[in-house]
């Protein structure tokens, strides 16, 4: 009599074990790791102190308004939109998500670990990137806390759905960093990273403000002065997420 030996799904341990290793990946990769929480760094450093003191609306300066939500913006799009997809197409290249995809354990396992990893990256640049702001220049928190979390995560959202995209075209590592750097420099010149949007023609910076980079600081910086959010600018990030989402799943491939 022959036996069936059935094959079990890993478990939460399994999970947990892929996390840690994806958190070394990410730890052993210094460009990776410096530069989404040092360039951040850099422009509120180099920023600060030019954005003065002057209490703009409800307490808050032109550094609560301005410059923290670049900075919070700009440290989730290099990890979801540059790192990230580097990590995925490098798993592709080399074979990983094929040879996962004949054991009990799934490629999306994979996926959703360095997701995981991704949002701890992240969380870390933005609890760093706000010490440093309070510590050493009085920055302020945010009058609607609650709205700024929301911004935060949809934010998160979308920048990883755009990283999606360019991690299930990009066909190598090096090629995923570059499509990265591409769409994050576009996004950011368009969303007010190099000076703000008033010095673009009116035509881009009205684009600016409508893609998810733009949509972003202006609904940060709303939260951050205790003022609504627009609509608009929590439906840019919805749509990015939508979209993003599904050309990844369409184009995506394990191998």
């Amino acid at each position: 009599m022959s036996t069936v030996i059935e094959a079990h799904r890993p478990g939460m341990r399994s999970m947990l074990i892929l996390i840690g290793a994806e958190t070394k990946m990410v730890v052993r990769d210094t460009a990776g790791l410096v530069v989404p929480l040092g360039l951040p760094l850099l422009i509120l450093l180099t920023s600060a102190s030019a954005a003065g003191r002057t209490e703009i609306v409800n307490g808050r300066t032109a550094l609560d308004l301005f410059v923290l939500p670049l900075v919070l913006a700009m440290v989730t799009a290099t990890i979801g939109i540059i790192n990230m997809p580097s990590f995925l197409a490098y798993y592709r290249r080399s074979g990983i998500l094929r040879r996962l995809a004949v054991t009990p354990a799934s490629p999306v396992m994979v996926l959703a670990a360095q997701a995981i990893v991704s949002l701890m990256q992240a969380a870390v640049g933005i609890t760093l990137a706000l010490v440093v702001a309070t510590l050493a220049f009085d920055a302020n928190p945010p009058v609607n806390p609650g709205a700024a979390i929301g911004v935060v995560a949809l934010t998160m959202a979308a920048m990883y759905s755009i990283g999606m995209i360019v991690a299930a075209v990009a066909p190598t590592p090096n090629s995923a960093v570059a499509a990265g750097l591409v769409a994050f420099f576009a996004l950011g010149a368009l969303g007010g990273m190099f000076g703000g949007r008033g010095g673009l023609p009116e035509p881009l910076a009205e684009i600016g403000s409508r893609l998810p980079f733009g949509a972003a600081v202006d609904a940060l910086s709303a939260a951050w002065a205790g003022t609504a959010v627009e609509g608009g600018q929590l439906l840019s990030l919805g749509i990015t997420v939508a979209v993003g989402a599904t050309v990844a799943a369409l184009l995506f491939r394990w191998e």
